[in-house]
């Protein structure tokens, strides 16, 4: 079905809000998740909602916490999300990385102890939009531990994102990868939709290939592959080092304190490129120009910079709608029903059939 982005927004606020959010949190993270679905990315949509609603109702993440600055170090932050919605503690990772960058040209953040913080491209593309230029690793320190280290069959690490972000000619330039061969959103959307997932992405719990998600899911569990074999495993390692070990949120592992919680941490470092090059802008739209004009491979397929596809998928759901599959439909129904929040009222699309 196709949900106009307006309803999604305000029908997931409500849940938030009924879920023990003050009204300017249920915002923020509405947003976040409504904005994922816009540009593409429904792994990390509301298909998260009920998800996040039940860790609500477990203790493990804990409504209306904001960032606590534990070390201020001039260029060096160090902060605390308290468990609190990552969506939040993110955008305040990112206001105060914008101020402390555009102050000393430089900032880097650890941050620890933050609940899921969702699309992990949203961060670099908030920093690029101020006109910034920022990296991004992540990892989870318990409960995501989802990918089998290369050579390997056993979970062992997170899918932990890489992101990175540049002001761009066209709007922001954004790279947002798992360092997985898969997102486990997207095994679970390819679940709910009676769909196979594509080859050499997860093994089943016997540690064989699988295109199944049900052999995914089922006891013993099995786990997914990193990308690009040892490159891939070899960059995971690093965002375990990175925002596990190095913030002091620790890297993956069920001994770990938080190993019951969905808790990420991330390492970010931004750049003011005005401090470091007077050509910075020219050269970037130089770059853009001559990777766009290189010969296609298919003549009907343009080469895009990273983060373009997002924003043509935007543009066509904010005109017509988000694709949301049943299952998902009948989980956020059944939040409302839960939480006495009134099931919204709409039409589809017209073109939506």
């Amino acid at each position: 079905m196709l949900v106009p982005a307006p309803v999604l927004y305000r029908f997931t606020t409500a849940l938030f809000e009924a879920g023990g959010s003050e009204p300017a949190e249920a915002g923020i993270v509405a947003d976040h998740l409504v904005e994922a679905n816009l540009t593409g990315h429904d792994s990390h949509g509301v298909i998260r909602t009920p998800k996040y609603l039940e860790l609500v109702d477990l203790g493990r993440l804990v409504p209306n916490q904001h960032l606590r600055l534990e070390r201020d170090l001039g260029a060096l932050l160090v902060a605390d999300g308290g468990f609190g919605y990552g969506q939040v503690i993110g955008q305040e990772a990112m206001s105060l990385m914008a101020e402390r960058t555009r102050e000393l040209g430089l900032c880097a953040l650890a941050l620890r102890n933050s609940g899921h913080l969702g699309r992990i491209g949203a961060w670099p593309e908030i920093l690029a939009k101020a006109g910034l230029v920022s990296v991004h690793f992540v990892n989870t320190s318990g409960f995501g531990i989802l990918v089998a280290p290369f050579g390997g069959t056993d979970r062992r690490l997170s899918a932990n994102p890489i992101a990175a972000g540049a002001p761009g000619p066209d709007g922001p330039i954004v790279l947002d990868i798992a360092t997985s061969a898969t997102a486990e959103g997207k095994i679970q959307v390819a679940r709910n939709e009676g769909a196979q997932l594509p080859a050499g992405q997860v093994l089943d719990g016997a540690g064989q290939p699988t295109t199944d998600p049900e052999r995914f899911y089922a006891e013993p569990p099995g786990a997914i592959l990193p990308f690009g074999g040892h490159k891939g495993s070899g960059l995971s390692v690093f965002c375990e080092i990175l925002a596990g070990s190095l913030t002091g949120g620790g890297s993956s592992h069920p001994s770990h304190p938080t190993a019951g919680r969905l808790v990420n941490n991330m390492l970010s470092v931004a750049f003011d490129p005005d401090r470091t090059s007077e050509d910075f802008a020219p050269d970037v739209a130089r770059l853009a120009e001559w990777v766009r004009t290189a010969r296609r491979a298919d003549p009907e397929v343009p080469i895009l910079l990273p983060g373009e596809a997002e924003r043509r998928v935007r543009a066509e759901r904010e005109q017509g709608g988000v694709p949301i599959d049943t299952k998902t439909w009948a989980a956020l129904l059944h939040e409302a029903e839960r939480h006495g929040v009134p099931y919204p009222q709409f039409e589809e699309p017209a073109h939506a059939g």
